[in-house]
C-alpha cells in the first residue's frame, strides 16, 4: 500500500542553500518542539518552500484568521545565513504529524530526500520529556545516531547525555528522522526538554532552554519576553473563542439542527 503526499512547492528555482541544517518541530509532548521552530520561522523571517498534505492525517480541518477553513499540513522553510545567522537553515513545521507508523516513515523518507537534494547533512529533531510535575528549570537531555554529534551539542551548554533510562522510545518524526538520518549519511540529534506531560500544557520554559541552546549553535538572538507574549497572545486568543463559543450554547436553538461531526 503506497501513502499518498501531496507536496505543493512554493518556488520556481530551489534556493541555493550551502550546508543547511534541517530543524523538526511537530507538536508533541508541551508542543515544545513546535513552539521553537514557529518561533523560529517568524522571528528569523523564514521563507516557505513546501507544504505537506496526506490522507495520512487527521481527518480535520481548521478554521483560520480569515475565517475560511484550512487542511492540516505540515510546512518546510528556509532561511540563509547571514549577519543574524551563522548556517542555513530548513525548519520542518506543522499542524499535526502522520497518524500510522507507515505513513511516518514514508514522510520521514521524503524529508530526508529533499534534505540531501541540498547537500544537507545535519538535523536537530526536537521534543518533550513529560514530567507529573511541572519543572522549575527543565534540563535538555541529548541523543544522536553517533557520539561525535552528540559531543557537538554537549559543549553549547548544560545538557544532560545520560537520556538511558530516563526517557521511554522516541515516537513520531521526531525519532525517526535521528534514527534514519544514517542511511542518509546524515548527522542527527534529538534536543528533548523537560516539560509537564499534560496535554494542554505549552512548555514554554522547555522551548526557552532550547531557543537559548540554539541562539548559541546558530548566533541568532533571542529574546525569551518575546516568545512567552506572543504564546500569551495566542492562549488569549484560544480562550476567547472557547467563551464566544460556550456563549453561542447557552441560547436556544431555533429552527432545524444541524450536525458535523
Amino acid at each position: 500500500m503506497e501513502t499518498v503526499w501531496i507536496i505543493d512547492k512554493y518556488f520556481k528555482k530551489a534556493p541555493a542553500l550551502k550546508n543547511p541544517v534541517l530543524i523538526e518541530g511537530l507538536p508533541g509532548i508541551g508542543n515544545v518542539g513546535k513552539i521553537v521552530a514557529d518561533y523560529l520561522i517568524d522571528n528569523l523571517k523564514a521563507k516557505l518552500i513546501y507544504s505537506f498534505y496526506s490522507p495520512y492525517f487527521p481527518s480535520t480541518v481548521y478554521i483560520n484568521e480569515e475565517n475560511l477553513v484550512e487542511l492540516p499540513r505540515i510546512e518546510m522553510y528556509y532561511v540563509k545565513a547571514g549577519k543574524k545567522l551563522k548556517q542555513d537553515m530548513l525548519i520542518l513545521a506543522g499542524d499535526i504529524q502522520p497518524t500510522t507508523e507507515f505513513s511516518t516513515y514514508k514522510f520521514c523518507n521524503i524529508i530526508l530526500d529533499i534534505l540531501e537534494g541540498f547537500n544537507g547533512k545535519e538535523i536537530i529533531a526536537m521534543g518533550g520529556i513529560g514530567l507529573v510535575t511541572k519543572p522549575r528549570k527543565p534540563r535538555i537531555f541529548v541523543t544522536g545516531n553517533n557520539p561525535e554529534i552528540i559531543s557537538k551539542y554537549k559543549k553549547l551548554g548544560n545538557i544532560k547525555q545520560d537520556i538511558y533510562g530516563a526517557v521511554g522510545p522516541i515516537i513520531g518524526v521526531t525519532g525517526l528522522l535521528v534514527g534514519l538520518a544514517e542511511i542518509y549519511e546524515a548527522d542527527a540529534v534529538a534536543l528533548l526538554a523537560e516539560t509537564l506531560g499534560m496535554p494542554s500544557f505549552l512548555g514554554l520554559e522547555g522551548a526557552s532552554a532550547m531557543l537559548k541552546l540554539l541562539s548559541k549553535r546558530f548566533g541568532f538572538k533571542f529574546n525569551s519576553k518575546a516568545l512567552f507574549a506572543e504564546i500569551e497572545k495566542a492562549e488569549q486568543d484560544l480562550l476567547d473563542i472557547v467563551k464566544g463559543e460556550e456563549t453561542k450554547q447557552e441560547k436556544p436553538i431555533k429552527g432545524d439542527i444541524n450536525y458535523i461531526g
